[in-house]
Parts: C-alpha cells; sequence; structure tokens
C-alpha cells in the first residue's frame, strides 16, 4: 500500500483528500497535519470521519512527515506550501500541491500577483496538473502544482477552441460562480452566513482576481499565442460548485453539430469530462462530489458568438478530486481509481 501524508488536513479540502483516499484500494493514509489542531483526531474537527479515519493531526515537521509518506500532498495556503515543498523533494518524496505556489512558471508573475517566490528554482520542476491537457508530463512529475478551481473549468470550457485555433484570442469573457467553500475554511465576515445567504455578488472585478495570471498562462499555452481574457467571478449562497459561462467570437461562423462533434471528438477518451447534447446544459447539482466536469457547448444563432457552460465541484474536481487524479497518473494507477463515484443528487 502506498503510504500518504495531507499536510494542512484541516481545511475542505484536506477533507475531501480524506474522504476520497478512503475508498482508494492502493493507498493508506498515514499522516495528517495540522497547525492549529495538533493533537486532536481529525474526526473530532470533521465528525462526518468518526469511524473511518481518525488519525491524530501532527504539527508540521517536513522531516518527520516525510519519513512517514510515499506521496505528500500540501493542502497549505500560499507561501506556507513553498516553505516545506522543498525540503520534501530534497528527501526524494513525490509532491501534489494544492496552493497556487507552484502554478505560475514566471516567478516575477507570482510576485506581481501574490508575494515574492522563496523557491524559485523549483518552479521549472513543476507540472501544471490538468491531466486532459498534461498527462504525459504529470506521469513523470516529482512536483504537480494542481490547478485552481475557477481555472480548472475554464481552461476544459475552451480548450477544444484554443487547440483548433477557432477563436479570436481578443474576445475571450468568461463568468464564473462558486459556492462559499471556494473562500476556505477560516472565519471571514465575507463568508458568514448572513453575509452570503439570500445574495449573488461579483467580486475581484476588472482583472483583479488572483486566478487571472493562472487562467492566461494555460490559454496562452493552448493557443501558442499570448492572450487575455475578460475574468469576473461571482459567489453564489450555496455550499460548493463552479459554474463556468464562457463567450467567445469564431473566426469564422460554426454551427451547433460542428461544434458539439468537436468537443465530442476532443474528450472522447476523458474519463471525467462529459459533453452534454441536445441543448442541455450543466448544472453545479449534477457534478456535486464528483470528479466530473460538464460541458455544453453552443452557438448564439443571433450574434455568432459561441457560449461555452461548464460545471464542476470546486473541492473535488477543482481542487482534491483532481490531486488524486494526479496522483494516479504519477502512480502508475488506473487514472479513474478512487474518483468513480458519481454526483451526490438531490
Amino acid at each position: 500500500m502506498l503510504k500518504i501524508a495531507i499536510v494542512g488536513a484541516s481545511g475542505y479540502t484536506g477533507l475531501e483528500l480524506i474522504r476520497i483516499l478512503q475508498s482508494h484500494p492502493e493507498v493508506m493514509v498515514t499522516c495528517l497535519t495540522s497547525e492549529q489542531s495538533a493533537g486532536k483526531p481529525i474526526s473530532d474537527i470533521f465528525p462526518t470521519l468518526r469511524g473511518i479515519c481518525d488519525t491524530v493531526l501532527e504539527n508540521l515537521e517536513p522531516v518527520r512527515i516525510a519519513e512517514q509518506a510515499d506521496i505528500i500532498f500540501t493542502a497549505l495556503p500560499h507561501k506556507a506550501a513553498m516553505e516545506v515543498v522543498p525540503t520534501f523533494l530534497e528527501l526524494g518524496k513525490k509532491v501534489i500541491d494544492l496552493s497556487a505556489d507552484y502554478r505560475l512558471s514566471d516567478p516575477v508573475v507570482y510576485g506581481e500577483w501574490y508575494e515574492p517566490h522563496i523557491n524559485p528554482a523549483n518552479l521549472k520542476n513543476a507540472v501544471y496538473g490538468l491531466p486532459e491537457i498534461r498527462r504525459g508530463m504529470i506521469r513523470e512529475a516529482k512536483l504537480v502544482a494542481n490547478p485552481g478551481c475557477y481555472p480548472t473549468s475554464i481552461i476544459l470550457g475552451l480548450a477544444p477552441l484554443l487547440k483548433n485555433g477557432l477563436i479570436d484570442l481578443s474576445s475571450i469573457i468568461a463568468d464564473s460562480a462558486s459556492g462559499v467553500t471556494g473562500a476556505g475554511r477560516s472565519a471571514k465576515v465575507e463568508s458568514l452566513y448572513c453575509e452570503v445567504n439570500e445574495g449573488y455578488k461579483a467580486y475581484g472585478v476588472g482583472g483583479v482576481h488572483r486566478h487571472t495570471p493562472e487562467i492566461e498562462q494555460e490559454l496562452s499555452l493552448l493557443a501558442a499565442k499570448q492572450l487575455k481574457i475578460t475574468f469576473t467571478p461571482h459567489l453564489v449562497p450555496m455550499d460548493r460548485g463552479i459554474l463556468s459561462t464562457i463567450y467567445s467570437t469564431p473566426l469564422s461562423p460554426i454551427s451547433n453539430e460542428a461544434l458539439s462533434e468537436l468537443y465530442q471528438e476532443f474528450y472522447a477518451d476523458e474519463p471525467f469530462v462529459r459533453i452534454l447534447l441536445n441543448g442541455s446544459l450543466p448544472s453545479t447539482a449534477f457534478v456535486r462530489g464528483s470528479n466530473f466536469c460538464d460541458i455544453s457547448p453552443l452557438v448564439d444563432s443571433r450574434t455568432g458568438r459561441i457560449i461555452v457552460v461548464s460545471a464542476i465541484d470546486n473541492l473535488v474536481k477543482g481542487a482534491s478530486g483532481q490531486a488524486v487524479q494526479n496522483m494516479n497518473l504519477i502512480c502508475g494507477f488506473r487514472e479513474t481509481m478512487g474518483l468513480g463515484t458519481p454526483g451526490i443528487f438531490p
């Protein structure tokens, strides 16, 4: 059995990793850390785990953690991850990082959107962990930068169009709506029940959201040309899920039939991407708790614009499920192992 450590296990992504890995037949969770809750069983923090995982949380001591694990998931805030990832790599461990610390290949860009990068040497070794785009590279990686949730929904939505050079690169607009778990588990006034209930609001408007450079980096690589997009995130009063509606202008007219065929062919062999047909549209309700990304590509017959709607669970395909998918690739397991559970509905 492969031994797994989860560094930063007391957040929502840590919980999702534990939930998913408990049903994985080839791994065993041997170490969980939490600076705030060290000494307590994880089931005290998350009662859903009672009798399923009662592992006692430890302090973050990199050498000790490395002694207990073959693969290490770092589910830490940005900056905190790059303080410990180099030690894990030096000790010969493979790391899947769920923070933003290794997603941006240019340390200067990282510094502009976050803060100065203290481990730029490992940026060139990190593989952006979107399996549908980087599967071969992920299999050989020692450090995987797990994608952000918004970027996952937008990149998967646009990849077929960009790879085939079908759209005006200056025309891309993405409106994305996320559940409140996207803000993390720490207490924030803007995430309190009374602040979000019965409301729907935009935030990070005007190209200032930190996922913007990540989205543009990966879309530019797909297009083989530098591009910028208009990206506006929204907060929805629900627990989890992301719905992205993406607009672009085709370089030449395209029919709904041809667009659907393009997406079906592009994702034909992808186990976690479902292309919806016959006017069916994605809903966060139908991917909740699953590792699926549902996508519907359509043509606006009045304007000629292409509209792509995608839905994911931000904590699964947008975080922990994708991390396990990456682990499966690194370890040579069947890619869907531990991830075949359908969404939870209603």
